[in-house]
């Protein structure tokens, strides 16, 4: 099966920022732009996360997501601030093809997922895991709001759950690694792809193409999503996907 090579935009609305450990924020430029220029470069997917939203218990902005969907044939998640069926719906209708869900989920109703899945699909619902080493290389705490939130649940315990409510997809991030360029963390990201049997998409420490080559060969996780690498044209996704494609792993188009 081929890994599918994700762009993902984090989003403090109306920029794309990028932050490192999830904080000290950098604006990069507008969402729609950076949207449509993956789009154009070949990558499979896109994630939108609104990264704020949760923290400043607001609504995503309902606006700049119908912007970034037009003329964007792929597959488009959002994720950010999502509390009910009624803002899953709303996402959706907007353009959204999966909504990504954590905080709530994570510290008031898990069961939202279930009532997600009932009614959209499992293949529409996404779930975000903002990891945080407890025991390095052996233990993981999943935290939401940015990174800001602690939930003293286990990471590989969450993703067991997740996986038994019917989610369709797990959005995998380090809150150690995120904007450092120096790697992922490869023990958390084998751990959950061992651990479940959905599609686990990686995130989180790319810097060169041979880490990205190296998440792919040792982890095999379904797809790794791409942020600073792409933001700050270290590489572009045809730099990406042809690099694996010479080292023997399959990529689309």
């Amino acid at each position: 099966m081929s890994i599918r090579i994700i762009a993902k935009l984090d989003v403090k609305p109306p920029f794309l920022v990028k932050p490192v450990h999830f904080e000290g924020l950098r604006k990069i430029g507008t969402p729609k732009k950076y949207a449509q220029k993956y789009y154009e470069e070949g990558a499979d997917e896109i994630f939108y996360i609104d990264i704020v939203a949760s923290l400043y218990q607001r609504e995503i902005l309902h606006s700049q997501i119908q912007e970034c969907a037009e003329n964007v044939y792929i597959p488009f998640a959002v994720g950010g601030g999502v509390r009910s069926i009624e803002d899953i719906s709303k996402l959706i209708h907007l353009g959204a093809d999966k909504v990504v869900i954590n905080t709530y989920a994570l510290q008031e109703k898990p069961s939202i997922i279930d009532e997600a899945v009932k009614i959209f699909g499992s293949q529409a619902i996404t779930v975000n895991v903002e990891a945080k080493t407890v025991i390095k290389g052996k233990s993981w705490e999943c935290l939401s709001d940015c990174g800001r939130m602690r939930s003293d649940k286990d990471v590989l315990t969450w993703v067991d759950e997740v996986e038994s409510r019917g989610a369709g997809e797990i959005l995998l991030q380090s809150v150690d690694m995120d904007g450092r360029q120096r790697g992922f963390d490869k023990e958390l990201i084998s751990n959950v792809c061992n651990k479940v049997k959905i599609p686990v998409v990686a995130a989180s420490g790319a810097g060169s193409l041979l880490d990205i080559l190296e998440v792919a060969q040792e982890c095999k996780p379904t797809g790794i999503a791409l942020a600073s690498l792409l933001h700050y044209n270290k590489f572009n996704i045809t730099d990406v996907k042809n690099y694996l494609r010479e080292n023997g792993v399959e990529v689309s188009r």
